[in-house]
């Protein structure tokens, strides 16, 4: 082993670390947190599509949600396409 050899492990241990913090680390908790979002569903709730389609949850099944987008219309998407629920504010 060279002088300079411990040098670089250290410095490649410090890059992983860094990338780990600020890439992995917020993606992994962005998942966890729409992963509960799309748990924690009910009906009634407005909400938002990946698509932008806003809307009213009117029926929820396992892998379904069932949004009302105008009256006398309604779309079925899948569960994972619900981005976010639709602030108060938003309406």
């Amino acid at each position: 082993m060279g002088k300079g050899d411990p040098v670089s492990f250290i410095f490649i241990l410090l890059m992983l670390g860094i990338f780990y913090f600020f890439i992995i680390y917020p993606a992994q908790k962005k998942q966890r947190e729409h992963m509960e979002l799309i748990k924690n569903l009910k009906k009634g709730d407005k909400v938002v599509t990946t698509g932008g389609i806003h809307g009213e949850i009117v029926e929820l099944k396992e892998d379904t949600v069932k949004i009302k987008v105008a009256p006398k219309t309604e779309i079925v998407v899948d569960r994972v396409a619900v981005a976010r629920l639709k602030k108060e504010r938003e309406k």
